[in-house]
This record gives structure tokens, C-alpha cells and sequence, in this order.
């Protein structure tokens, strides 16, 4: 041991007083490395690589070499000394230093990940008016109710105006199909009497708001056709028969309401879904919005992407076609598409236009 010393300090020395530079470097790299506890194995700084850097400098002699072998052994026994104590006591610094290598490693990982917090949307509905209706048949109370989805910014308006008799349809149709479903759902009582005092209809409005809450939370009802149709069947007739009647403006409003409430309620009609982008798109049109047209005719050519014989492919090719042309958009693609559908034999130049197939052929 005091051989190992004395050869440690003269190594020291050694060091301090050479005039070359290379021993010094080494002696600098070898413990920045015994500080971050990297071990350093024989293969990372070899004899070789020892011999080019002291070649590389001129002024250091065999001696030098000697006492720089010498000083690197007696550190590495006095390593080898202190790991034998550590296990020896039963501890193991090796393993938590691993540990922590995988913990920083970790956290680097997770930091490297986008920080984006992900709210589950859901919905709710909200009676938000309702008015006395009074005509020369009947009189009745008409429920303006908004759906709204909570936990994004929701900028699209969807609504709906229902009365009571159109509620006791949809659950007298619920109870006929999902009757296990609906055995707890609550129904407001129709009455005989007073059915028209703010009293009754503030307490019927927020009935309707838990009863929708209430059938919405149940998966199979709330993506059954009964459920889906109550929401917005009735303004694609509507839009429809607007649609016939050459009024594309109030058309197109009670449609778009209808795509809202669509994607709102994730209906999965697809029929019904391109009848609403297929008939915006021809209101779009007849008001020359050509650009919104445009990218509404192309929405609906994607719900039809894959169905070659669907009556409605053909007019639409046409119809985007010529609306990306006035655009000063792409059409090769919708081109070459309506080629192919050319190629299986379809007789692509006697066809309906787009407005003739929405008004004969749809919704009847």
C-alpha cells in the first residue's frame, strides 16, 4: 500500500510538471469520466488509443508512460477496493445508479411527448324556449331545445322544435324496442288540465332536458334509428320539400341545422348523411356560392367513395367537376373517376342532374 501511494503521488507530480500535453488530456478525460461513474473498460480506452495521443505530442518519454501506467492501476484498485466494501455492507449503487438512468430516461421520454390534454366530449340538451302555439285546429306548447356538446368550443347551432305528442311518439317507440333500457326512464305525465300555465310548462321543460339526458346514456338507444330520426328526420323532409319549392335559402338553413345535429349525435346513416351534403351543396349552387358548393360536393363524393353503381356517383363527378373547373381547383381525379365508371359500361352522359335525383328519388 505505501508503494501504491508514493507511485500515485510521484504519478501526480509527474503530471503537474510535464510539459507536453497529452498526459494531461488523458489524465482530464479519464476523470471526467470517473465523475459521471462511467466505468471505463479496456476497450474504450485502449492501449492503442493511449499510444496515439501520446504520439501525438512530442515530449513525453517512456517514463512518463511508466508512471502514467502505473498511477491508472493504482486507481483502479482503489475501485475495485471500494466496490468490494459496497457489497459486501449489501448495498449496490451500480443498481441505483441504473435505476435512475431509466427514471431520467423516462422522463425524458414523457417530456419529449406532446402535453395535450384529451376532454371526453359529451352532450347535453337544453330546453331553451317554449312557446304557446295556437292555430285554428289545435293548440299546443312547442319546445325549442338545443343540443350542445360539451367539452370543446361548440360553434355549430343544432336545433330542434318538438311538442309533447312528438316526445310520447319517441317513447312509446323506445319502449317497444329496448323495453329493458327504458323501464327506468322517467316520462312527464300527460294532464288534462292547466297544461298551458308557466308552472307546467317549466316543470315539463326541464323534464324533456333529463328525459333526452336520461336515453342518451344508453348506447343502444342513442344510436338506433328511432332515436336518430326524432333529431333530424324531420328537417330533411322539410329541407326537401323546400328544396322542390325553389326556396334554397331557408333550404339550406334547416339542412345545415340537420348536418349539425348529425355529426352531433355521430349518426351513421350514410344515406342520410349524403342526401344533407349532396342537397347543400345544389343550394350552395343555385345561390352561385360556388367555392362552399364545391367542397360540400366533394364531402359527399367521399361517403360514396367506394360504391360504383350508387345512382347519386355519377351526377356528383359531374356536378364537381364542373364546380372545380369555375373554381380553379383539381379535376383531374374526379376526371379520371368518372372514366373508370365509363370503363364498366355505365352510361355516364344520359344522366339526371344532381337536383333532379335529390327531389325525385330521395326521402319519398
Amino acid at each position: 500500500m505505501m508503494w501504491t501511494a508514493t507511485l500515485s503521488l510521484y504519478a501526480a507530480l509527474r503530471v503537474m510538471s510535464l510539459k507536453g500535453r497529452a498526459i494531461h488530456t488523458l489524465h482530464e478525460y479519464i476523470w471526467s469520466c470517473k465523475r459521471e461513474n462511467k466505468q471505463i473498460a479496456e476497450d474504450s480506452v485502449t492501449a492503442t488509443k493511449k499510444v496515439q495521443i501520446l504520439k501525438k505530442y512530442k515530449g513525453c518519454s517512456k517514463l512518463d508512460w511508466k508512471v502514467w501506467t502505473a498511477h491508472e492501476r493504482s486507481i483502479q484498485e482503489a475501485d475495485n477496493n471500494r466496490e468490494e466494501a459496497v457489497l459486501e455492507s449489501g448495498g449496490n449503487p451500480l443498481g441505483e445508479l441504473k435505476q435512475c438512468n431509466m427514471l431520467t430516461k423516462q422522463l425524458q421520454e414523457s417530456w419529449k411527448k406532446p402535453r395535450v390534454k384529451i376532454i371526453e366530449e359529451k352532450l347535453t340538451f337544453e330546453v331553451t324556449s317554449a312557446n304557446v302555439i295556437q292555430d285554428s285546429s289545435s293548440k299546443y306548447v312547442a319546445y325549442t331545445i338545443q343540443v350542445i356538446r360539451l367539452g370543446s368550443f361548440d360553434e355549430d347551432k343544432a336545433l330542434i322544435i318538438r311538442r309533447y305528442t312528438d316526445f310520447a311518439k319517441l317513447n312509446e317507440a323506445l319502449h317497444k324496442n329496448f323495453r329493458e333500457d327504458m323501464g327506468k326512464v322517467v316520462f312527464p305525465k300527460k294532464r288534462i288540465r292547466k297544461n298551458y300555465t308557466h308552472e307546467t310548462i317549466a316543470k315539463r321543460s326541464r323534464a324533456f332536458e333529463q328525459y333526452l339526458q336520461h336515453i342518451h346514456s344508453f348506447s343502444d338507444i342513442r344510436r338506433s334509428k328511432i332515436f336518430l330520426e326524432f333529431f333530424y328526420l324531420r328537417d330533411l323532409t322539410v329541407g326537401q320539400r323546400l328544396l322542390q319549392g325553389g326556396t334554397c335559402e331557408n333550404a339550406m338553413e334547416t339542412l345545415i341545422n340537420a348536418l349539425h345535429l348529425q355529426q352531433k349525435l355521430c349518426s351513421y346513416d350514410a344515406s342520410h348523411l349524403l342526401f344533407t351534403l349532396t342537397s347543400i351543396s345544389v343550394c350552395y349552387q343555385e345561390q352561385d356560392q360556388l367555392e362552399e358548393a364545391q367542397a360540400y360536393c366533394e364531402r359527399a363524393l367521399q361517403t360514396i367513395e367506394t360504391q360504383e353503381n350508387h345512382p347519386l356517383l355519377v351526377p356528383l363527378l359531374h356536378a364537381n367537376i364542373r364546380l372545380s373547373w369555375k373554381v380553379a381547383k383539381d379535376k383531374r381525379q374526379s376526371e379520371a373517376r368518372l372514366q373508370q365508371v365509363q370503363e364498366t359500361g355505365v352510361d355516364i352522359l344520359n344522366q339526371p342532374s344532381l337536383k333532379e335525383h335529390l327531389i325525385k328519388y330521395f326521402l319519398e
